[in-house]
């Protein structure tokens, strides 16, 4: 479904370029100039609504003893670096490159499942399967559907997808790679059903109490990634509180969140530290562009590697 709203955004975005280029050849520009101009605009609005979740989000900074402040130079190659993520899946991954499995019979990892985060689908994770492809490491990923349902949903979605790849690799326990709302969805099946066969959950920037910027999404699942309030007075969601409230200790030692100080869709940033898990603070990356860095996808696979001693029981 993703993929088809996708192509849909994609046409109406090339529609648009082209009523502005027919506009702009009516006030006489060349064609060229015109062709230009169109593209230049549907680009303009689409940066306009990148930077919108900057503004949304950055008065709810990461929370921590040693804030990470960033320089103007560093703040824009972070918005370019968001930017340029937010087009690439959105224009050209998601809509066309969905993906199913990639495995290598020569693999020494644990192998791996990708769960994407909302309003996504598995080509969110084309870069970070590249560098996985390049590692040899076997992966597969998952599309949750429907869209706009409760993540309580998505837990047997992952479940089916967790034994599917024991059973396709014959390996006990994998490791899952989520981003977003995707570790959201991991939580709830380590919920319920522990960790037996996952010796490893790794989240990307995922709201683990909450984004208030959730509030301007449509959906059950936006309602139960809630941040209600500011700040300092805000609290997660009712679905987020009772998802804490049953989780196991064990369960939450299993799981490396790795989050940035300065994500533009997880607010407050500092949602994204877990309690009971390691977490590994990052700067200057936006939420988008989590698995499309390079430091990052070496971060992944540095942990997939580590798993590997976990990977049996």
């Amino acid at each position: 479904m993703i993929s088809r709203i996708s192509r849909s955004l994609l046409l109406i975005q090339i529609g648009l370029a082209a009523l502005f280029a027919l506009l702009f050849r009516h006030f006489g520009w060349p064609l060229w100039a015109a062709a230009v101009g169109g593209v230049l605009v549907v680009l303009l609005i689409r940066a306009q609504i990148t930077a919108n979740s900057f503004f949304l989000t950055w008065p709810y900074p990461g929370r921590s003893a040693n804030p990470v402040k960033l320089t103007w130079l560093q703040k824009l190659r972070l918005f370019l670096r968001e930017y340029r993520a937010t087009m690439l899946c959105s224009s050209w991954a998601m809509p066309f490159l969905r993906f199913d499995q990639f495995t290598f019979a020569d693999t020494t990892s644990p192998p791996v499942l990708l769960i994407h985060g909302y309003g996504c689908n598995s080509g969110y994770w084309r870069w970070m399967s590249l560098s996985l492809r390049a590692a040899h490491i076997t992966h597969y990923a998952l599309d949750m559907e429907p869209v706009f349902g409760s993540i309580d949903g998505y837990a047997p979605l992952v479940d089916a997808a967790v034994r599917r790849v024991q059973a396709e690799t014959g390996q006990q326990r994998i490791v899952i790679v989520a981003h977003s709302m995707g570790g959201l969805a991991a939580r709830a099946y380590l919920r319920d059903h522990g960790t037996t066969h996952v010796a490893k959950v790794i989240t990307l920037g995922s709201p683990h109490h909450g984004t208030s910027i959730a509030n301007f999404g449509i959906g059950i699942n936006c309602g139960e990634m809630n941040w209600l309030g500011r700040y300092e007075e805000g609290r997660s969601s009712e679905w987020l509180q009772k998802l804490a409230a049953t989780e196991q200790a064990q369960d939450l030692a299993a799981i490396v969140s790795i989050y940035s100080h300065h994500d533009n869709i997880v607010s407050p940033q500092g949602s994204a530290h877990l309690a009971g898990a390691r977490n590994i603070p990052l700067a200057g990356i936006g939420h988008v562009a989590m698995a499309l860095e390079p430091a990052v996808q070496q971060l992944v696979i540095d942990e997939i590697h580590a798993a590997q001693r976990h990977s049996a029981p």
